[in-house]
């Protein structure tokens, strides 16, 4: 009888054979057979009650160990542009180990995300545990899933919360991590597909009440992917970090920098001073300057700190919560210019003429130390009259001369001609529990004016120090409309009475001379948001393709580094162009500018849905206690299966599906954008008046639906009744009309 291996042995064995870790295998190397076997077998199962031993189907291994063949799933690049990895499962007590991916010349292109089966091997002394080697890869990471489970006798189904999406997810019953019936959750798909079709999915987080008030929000960043945890050691290098000390950067302490933001800002990025410059030669001039919080003191490439920064990309901002791009250490303490206490800046000193055009500029890295933080609403007052206590003080040193200097950079603005929108931005707002109170619209003061036109100042000023250093940055890059979506917006203004003039090179004044047009009118919103729609979407890219809103040829993002990581890299651009310090940018930021480009400008759409879903969600929570009531409002868009509507009390987009629109058939005319009645041959089209009645509103998914009522103050015609043995007749007909029409307008497009 061979003698039975202690459990201290076994361990052993298996630490050092993890490639050998099934039963028969330690059976073999102890040379265990018949009756010993039944003794084993007792030993590891004592081994895995105790922990110290997991089973995967038929072997053992220790938990606290990579088996030699595992699953990974990629990171994002680190600093040095290695590719870290992490374990698909991991049964350990402590955190999972740091994988190193060493890819050979035959592997294929690897990214963050993607999930591999590799082999690994146990490294010690380096910054990693394992190194991996790609044996084949198994796909990229599963879809996530946010929705409402619904329990069922073999498991579940999750039901969508987006907007007009109708398709459902089983889910087994060993796969329901405990979830309740009408309880939010977050899965993600596997598998082929289950019964009836449905795609397959595995619960892996509970969400909670959806109906909570605090909800609405967590929906969005679960929904979009938005990261809402910092990893530990984020946090713990953030808690280390110690005050700026003054150093060999220029002191500014001297000087009445404020910071003017809303009254509930909890951080202050930005401090702005001015004054009229003594300088003979530039008689009625001013001198403005503008101090950014020094982000990039505290953030250094190729820490934890600068990692979580660059994966989140930017702050995203919701009624109840932000999700900040740096730790609150960081974005409301040190990094935040409060008042009375000394901050490291890095500030931009600009001379402008008594006609506000721009004559030279001064970077520096400095201290300041502000003298007071103010909100918008104080300081409008404050110019119109009424000041506070705290406004007094500062009238003549401070707050004055910035709107004699704003004044002046008016008539720049004016000559420049950036474009001109006028879109009221909404305010939720919310009690103590969370729960939606009102809609506001945020009056547009020119205290608000005032702080923009220096932050683009500063902006432009930065990008142009840059270009002539010539060191790379990331341009904030807009691009003119296409030209369908010019003609589209061309279509909207011609149907609100309004023209916008075609065969000349498009500027932003030709699209503010049609927005004056439409000033004071009822058609004044919807062209504004019809321009608005028309527009490109602004991107980051280490080219210069020029800045068509702000009618600029260099444009960057520099004044909001605390919540935008393009400010960062901005930041560390003017560092190493000047010479300031070591933390400029790395070779890493260099080489990977472009993809960081891209990413961030990924993480800003990511945000801004995520936002304007949460709007949406807020909105129909508020307006589900009214649903029966009417409302007034302005078609927005016209679709082949419904018109949309915006509510002129709270600013919310509804639906007015097709089948709600009477018992007759609507053609729809993609050319005109509208909707004509087969047998009525009413036209409803972008811009007209309706009064519609709010029939469903749901907050979990935001969707309002609604019925039509009134068209320009007449009623909806009824349609004829009975069999409408008619209608063939005038459906046809009216085809033939919209048809002529469209043919006429393409026409007309081909002969330009």
């Amino acid at each position: 009888m061979a003698r039975i291996p202690s459990k201290s042995e076994i361990l052993d064995w298996v630490s050092e054979n993890p490639g050998l870790s099934a039963k028969r295998d330690i059976a073999k190397a102890f040379g265990l057979k018949g009756a010993d076997k039944i003794e084993l077998k007792r030993l590891l199962k004592e081994l895995e009650a105790e922990g110290s031993l997991s089973r995967r189907k038929r072997s053992y291994r220790d938990p606290e160990k990579l088996p030699p063949v595992t699953v990974l799933t990629l990171l994002p690049p680190d600093e040095n542009g290695d590719l870290l990895a992490q374990p698909l499962e991991w049964h350990g007590e402590g955190t999972p180990p740091r994988v190193l991916y060493v890819a050979r010349r035959s592997d294929p292109a690897l990214g963050a995300g993607d999930r591999i089966l590799a082999r690994v091997n146990e490294v010690r002394g380096e910054g990693y545990q394992y190194e991996a080697k790609l044996i084949r890869k198994v796909g990229a990471a599963p879809k996530k899933v946010v929705g409402i489970f619904r329990k069922a006798a073999e498991g579940g189904r999750i039901v969508p919360i987006d907007k007009g999406a109708d398709r459902e997810w089983v889910v087994a019953r060993d796969a329901t991590m405990g979830a309740k019936d009408g309880e939010l959750v977050e899965a993600e798909e596997f598998g082929p597909r289950g019964r009836l079709g449905l795609p397959r999915a595995r619960i892996v987080e509970r969400l909670g009440d959806p109906s909570g008030p605090r909800a609405v929000s967590l929906i969005a960043i679960h929904q979009h992917g938005i990261p809402d945890e910092f990893p530990e050691e984020v946090l713990a290098e953030a808690e280390k970090l110690k005050p700026a000390p003054l150093g060999e950067r220029e002191d500014l302490r001297h000087l009445p920098f404020v910071t003017i933001d809303p009254a509930d800002a909890r951080d202050h990025d930005d401090a702005v001073y001015a004054h009229s410059d003594p300088d003979p030669k530039n008689e009625g001039g001013h001198v403005v300057w503008v101090a950014i919080a020094d982000v990039a003191h505290y953030v250094r490439p190729g820490t934890a700190l600068d990692r979580e920064a660059r994966r989140r990309g930017n702050s995203t901002y919701f009624p109840d919560r932000v999700v900040p791009m740096l730790p609150e250490r960081l974005s409301a303490d040190l990094c935040s210019l409060h008042e009375g206490v000394p901050r490291p800046v890095i500030a931009v000193r600009m001379k402008l003429d008594s006609k506000g055009r721009k004559l030279s500029h001064r970077f520096a890295r400095a201290m300041i130390e502000s003298r007071a933080s103010l909100n918008y609403e104080e300081v409008q007052k404050a110019q119109d009259g009424q000041p506070n206590d705290r406004c007094a003080a500062l009238m003549d040193t401070v707050i004055r001369p910035l709107y004699a200097a704003y004044e002046a950079a008016k008539v720049e603005r004016a000559v420049r001609q950036p474009l001109d929108l006028d879109l009221p931005e909404r305010k939720i707002v919310l009690d103590k529990d969370g729960r939606v109170v009102s809609i506001d619209f945020r009056e547009r003061l020119d205290a608000h004016r005032l702080i923009e036109e220096f932050m683009i100042l500063a902006n432009v000023a930065a990008a142009e120090e840059l270009v002539r250093l010539r060191r790379p940055l990331l341009f904030r890059v807009h691009e003119e409309p296409s030209p369908e979506k010019l003609d589209a917006l061309r279509e909207v203004a011609e149907a609100s009475g309004f023209t916008l003039a075609k065969g000349q090179v498009l500027r932003t004044e030709h699209l503010n001379r049609l927005l004056t047009q439409a000033e004071g009118t009822d058609f004044d919103e919807l062209l504004n948001i019809s321009t608005l729609r028309s527009m490109t979407q602004a991107y980051y890219n280490p080219e210069n393709f020029g800045h068509f809103g702000l009618a600029l040829k260099h444009y960057a993002h520099f004044t909001s580094p605390i919540r935008r990581y393009s400010d960062l890299i901005v930041h560390r651009a003017l560092i190493s162009g000047h010479g300031w310090g070591k933390d400029g940018l790395s070779p890493w930021d260099i080489e990977h500018l472009e993809e960081t480009a891209r990413h961030i400008s990924e993480t800003e759409r990511r945000s801004m849905a995520a936002e304007r879903d949460t709007t949406d969600r807020y909105l129909a929570a508020y307006l589900s206690e009214r649903v029966g009531s009417e409302f007034t409002g302005r078609v927005s868009g016209v679709t082949r299966f419904g018109l949309f509507v915006k509510l002129d009390e709270t600013g919310a987009d509804g639906l007015i599906p097709v089948r709600n629109l009477g018992r007759e058939f609507f053609h729809y005319d993609p050319e005109r954008q509208t909707l004509m009645g087969s047998q009525s041959g009413l036209e409803i089209g972008i811009g007209q008046r309706v009064t519609v009645r709010l029939t469903e509103a749901v907050p979990v998914t935001g969707g309002l639906t609604l019925e039509l009522l009134e068209i320009e103050g007449r009623a909806l015609p009824s349609g004829r009744s009975g069999k409408r043995r008619g209608a063939p007749a005038a459906r046809k007909a009216n085809r033939e009309k919209a048809r002529s029409k469209s043919s006429t307008r393409k026409v007309v497009r081909r002969r330009k």
